[in-house]
């Protein structure tokens, strides 16, 4: 069963190879990272864990039995209780549940764990699997937004503050 993993140095040859392998699917609903996120990987990678550290951000991967990398979900921009989350499934690991599992485990973390209550998202308006995910999570839609030029939807999600 995959195990939801929180950013680490010895993921970034499985997060390079997961990157590489579904560039183009995630192009297809996604703005594209572009070549100078892979040619500069591990700059990059550096950079996430450090911001990490300092608590700006969260960055879990979904690794699979074998160690491989079959999503990630992030908390960015975190500060005063909210952040941003996105997130991400390899072609292969999509529809079988584990974007809303993740998803999930990653608000419950946010809010036990990170302190953050809420969550905003974007997606596409044409990212059905996206918009279906946030809804089964609790987010409910704010409006509809531009998100890099294509007509989009924004969500947020709400938990009380833990004690």
């Amino acid at each position: 069963m995959p195990e939801l993993e929180l950013l680490r140095v010895d993921h970034a040859p499985a997060l390079l190879a997961f990157e590489r392998e579904n560039r183009a699917y995630f192009a297809a609903s996604v703005p594209d990272r572009g070549d100078s996120y892979f040619a500069y990987f591990d700059d990059r990678h550096g950079a996430l864990l450090a911001e990490q550290a300092d608590g700006l951000c969260f960055f879990h991967l979904l690794v699979g039995d074998d160690g491989e990398v079959l999503g990630r979900v992030n908390l960015v921009d975190v500060e005063d209780g909210a952040a941003e989350l996105g997130y991400r499934i390899a072609e292969r690991a999509a529809g079988r549940g584990l974007a809303t599992a993740a998803v999930r485990e990653v608000c419950r973390l946010a809010a036990t764990r990170y302190g953050v209550t809420t969550l905003r998202a974007v997606t596409t308006l044409d990212n059905t699997g996206s918009r279906t995910v946030l809804t089964r999570t609790g987010f409910v839609p704010t409006g509809e937004i531009s998100v890099d030029g294509r007509p989009g939807m924004g969500f947020v999600r709400s938990e009380p503050p833990t004690r």
